[in-house]
């Protein structure tokens, strides 16, 4: 069950939102922890015994590590604290990496003459990467003494599994939610403006990611004499804002979802591709898994700190793990290879290079690295990687017909690019900056002027959302891997 199905919109969601105000406030906590975990059950059956089994790991490992902490335990606290954050990456490995693990050992074993390692394959239970993540988040805060421990079962529990965020992000850190697990507010201001935002998040799914997912889908099941140069350019293009619509929207979605039952999560997404450096692409680009390897790895490994081979080998060991948190496959290594050959080249004085160009040059430098390597990313395999990367700058394959344009776009993709790109710049943020300076302006009974368009616009977004919902085949969820 995802947020763009008809049975969250129209069945869960509601019945949810219903029983959480209704109930007293004592209550509530026990609501929301009790529709997560049968959140989770309903896409996953069996397999919530592995999110169930992660928060009772995590709930004693933080006992145990905090009373190591308040006894003067340095040593014991470093053992809890090594033992925690291993047994939650185990978890992590058994179920998304054992398959790659085995596959590619086996082609050592075989060239050895030892036979191959045959392992049936292994589920990869949704989300299992940001649940993980938190977990981690949590015990290495406590370690650190910036978070006091949950002595609340249900708490961490409710932290862990809450389930707008629990599959597809943001990664939640404890300490911004500590307090609000325990007493949040809410008001009508609050619940209205999270309806706003996660119904711009289900436009930007509905409406602008799944029509582009098409585009791009066909451009990559192309092959040989088929995949000419534009259209290989045009799939990747539909990719590259497939996958910001996709995932910002999804983010827009938890957000405002968060805010209807009074959380306020921090942002994830703040127009990446508008980044003149790669450097800023990624504090700009899911912001909560980059500054979760920048906290949690990076700094402790030295960051910058150290010699500079070792800042190099801290980028390139940030940007694998980047990579493989993503997905199992070499594809996600290079991927992430890639970015951080780019990270160091900046960080060894590329970057002064770029700040002198005439800024056009600054994003269109950042355009092409992120755009060629989301080959890699959205290719199932290397050998397609290559192909498609071939395409791509293969001029003697330009000639394309009208036929080939015409089976790979429609008017419904055609309109979704247009749109895609004007969005992935702030051109909201600055239309809704106008408005709130007109809106500070201007008499209370004029205030109905401004604001019924914006409510005219949120309701029409609603309308088509739910039409593509009710009526569209294709609704892909592109976190499976994650």
């Amino acid at each position: 069950m995802v947020f763009s199905s008809p049975v969250f919109l129209f069945g869960f969601l509601p019945l949810v939102l219903l029983l959480y105000y209704f109930s007293p406030r004592w209550l509530r906590n026990a609501i929301l922890l009790l529709a997560s975990i049968s959140f989770y059950a309903w896409g996953e059956g069996f397999y919530v015994g592995v999110l169930l089994a992660s928060i009772v790991l995590n709930y004693i490992a933080g006992l145990l590590l905090s009373g190591a902490l308040e006894a003067g335990r340095q040593r014991r606290a470093r053992l809890w604290l090594a033992t925690a954050v291993a047994a939650n990456v185990l978890l992590l490995i058994s179920f998304k990496y054992a398959n790659f693990i085995a596959d590619n050992l086996s082609v050592l074993t075989r060239a050895m003459g030892m036979g191959s390692l045959d392992l049936a394959p292994v589920h990869l239970p949704l989300g299992i990467s940001f649940f993980t993540f938190q977990a981690i988040s949590y015990i290495v805060d406590l370690y650190r003494r910036e978070v006091p421990v949950q002595r609340s079962l249900w708490n961490l529990a409710l932290y862990i599994s809450l389930f707008p965020q629990l599959i597809a992000g943001p990664i939640v850190r404890y300490h911004d939610v500590a307090a609000q697990i325990r007493d949040r507010s809410h008001s009508l201001e609050l619940f209205a403006s999270g309806v706003q935002r996660f119904v711009y998040g289900l436009a930007k799914k509905m409406l602008l990611a799944n029509p582009l997912g098409e585009v791009a889908d066909g451009a990559f099941a192309l092959s040989g004499s088929e995949l000419t140069l534009p259209l290989a350019w045009i799939g990747i293009l539909a990719y590259a804002l497939q996958i910001y619509f996709d995932f910002s929207g999804y983010s827009d979605m938890a957000i405002g979802l968060g805010r209807m039952f009074g959380f306020r999560f921090l942002e994830n997404f703040n127009y990446p591709y508008i980044a003149k450096s790669l450097r800023e692409f990624w504090r700009r680009w899911h912001i909560s898994l980059s500054t979760w390897f920048r906290d949690y790895v990076y700094i402790p490994l030295g960051g910058s700190r150290v010699s500079t081979l070792r800042v190099y080998v801290n980028l390139f060991l940030v940007f694998i793990l980047t990579g493989f948190w993503h997905g199992a496959s070499w594809n996600f290594l290079i991927w992430g290879l890639s970015h951080g050959v780019f990270m160091a080249a900046e960080h060894a004085g590329f970057s002064n290079v770029l700040k002198r160009l005439w800024q056009p040059l600054q994003h269109l430098y950042l355009l092409l690295v992120v755009i060629v390597t989301w080959v890699f990313f959205r290719a199932e395999t290397l050998p397609q990687s290559l192909s498609y990367l071939q395409a791509m700058v293969d001029f003697s394959a330009v000639a394309t017909s009208s036929l080939q344009y015409h089976r790979l776009l429609n008017v419904e993709a055609l309109t979704a690019f247009v749109v895609g790109v004007v969005l992935a710049m702030p051109v909201y943020g600055l239309l809704r900056d106008r408005v709130a300076a007109v809106a500070a302006s201007r008499p209370a009974r004029e205030l109905a002027l401004i604001y019924l368009p914006k409510l005219a616009v949120v309701g029409g977004l609603l309308f088509l959302s739910l039409l593509k919902v009710s009526a569209s085949t294709y609704n892909p969820f592109i976190y499976f891997r994650f």
